[in-house]
């Protein structure tokens, strides 16, 4: 599972327009987020650092809401944007995931100790359990 990592605001309107997840390193404004979801029809996921998310609007918020995107907390521990701009997701993590659910762990449990063990955030963990590692 890769997640598309943003920069700058230049950078979303060259973006692939079938990105899914995508993570900004930058505040957005409400402009940079109806550029991105327009850029990009079949995204899923918008992530941000927690400082960035705080000040995102109620307006975005709803409009997001309304498209069915998801705006989650969260951070690309240790991506190096100058060698990929892509964060992939260990497969390591993603078997992880699928091994917990086989067991019949709770999501709750799932999404903790993965969050955990992995530095990804509990909402990308969930995102994960319901797109990636189906039972």
């Amino acid at each position: 599972m890769k997640i598309r990592v943003v920069s700058s605001r230049e950078e979303i309107f060259t973006l692939n327009p079938n990105e899914r997840i995508v993570h900004l390193t930058f505040r957005p404004s409400n402009k940079d987020i109806f550029g991105l979801v327009e850029t990009c029809p079949k995204i899923e996921v918008i992530q941000l650092p927690k400082s960035y998310l705080a000040t995102v609007s109620k307006s975005i918020e709803m409009f997001l809401e309304m498209q069915r995107i998801q705006l989650i907390e969260g951070d690309v521990w240790g991506h190096r944007k100058d060698i990929n701009e892509y964060y992939t997701v260990p497969s390591s993590v993603l078997e992880k995931i699928k091994e917990m659910k086989l067991e019949g762990k709770s999501t709750e449990d799932i999404e903790a100790k993965i969050s955990r063990e992995s530095k990804l955030n509990p909402e990308m963990v969930a995102y994960i359990l319901t797109k990636e590692a189906p039972a």
